[in-house]
């Protein structure tokens, strides 16, 4: 059966724009990445974006999934199979959330973000259902089985989700605060370890 090559050019000129949108965005900002700037890094005429995009807010949005995405991807039998561990469900969730927050090639678009969710609604929107409620899920579901187990206490495991979710991401900000003002991040390259260790503790 013949490939369906314009399907094919389609998804490879949006990944194009994708990957020069979030290029731009970092380097300029959401006002000064036009539309113009974004065709002409891509290669393509500018009328031509809008053959996939309606507007630079959606373009936008889509670059920000990325790093508001999940750290876990797992299933539901995928997640409980690791939850009945214990703490090295918690050790997998932190270590895969470290790996984003160290990543450097997120760090400009997500001190953009930080700026822009005060801006627009569609954006915090996106924000809450892509990583807060997801991630929260996901540890409320793992907090669940523990409880069911006798691994943990029981309690609500969506407040265990929020206090465990919350640290993380203040581990980010701080990560994200100490590269803007060029400082050193090395005190913080072991607190998400630790943060699991207490964690555990407090909960077990």
């Amino acid at each position: 059966m013949p490939e369906n090559t314009t399907s094919n050019k389609k998804g490879g000129t949006k990944e194009k724009i994708l990957k020069a949108s979030r290029a731009l965005f970092c380097e300029y900002g959401y006002k000064g990445a036009s539309v113009r700037k974004i065709a002409s890094t891509v290669g393509i005429r500018e009328s031509a974006i809008y053959n996939h995009y309606k507007n630079k807010e959606e373009i936008f949005l889509e670059v920000s999934k990325e790093i508001f995405s999940s750290p876990f991807s797992f299933e539901n039998e995928d997640i409980r199979e690791l939850a009945l561990k214990g703490k090295p469900f918690l050790h997998k969730f932190a270590m895969q959330y470290k790996l984003i927050t160290f990543d450097k090639s997120n760090e400009n678009m997500f001190r953009l973000l930080m700026i822009e969710l005060l801006q627009n609604k569609e954006l915090r929107e996106q924000f809450m259902s892509e990583f807060h409620d997801k991630n929260v899920k996901v540890l409320s579901e793992g907090f669940f089985v523990m409880m069911q187990n006798n691994l943990i206490r029981s309690y609500d495991p969506m407040i265990i989700s929020y206090e465990f979710l919350s640290t993380l991401f203040y581990i980010r900000l701080q990560v994200t605060l100490l590269r803007f003002d060029s400082l050193s991040t090395n005190s913080l390259s072991t607190q998400f370890e630790k943060h699991v260790d207490f964690f555990w503790e407090s909960i077990k």
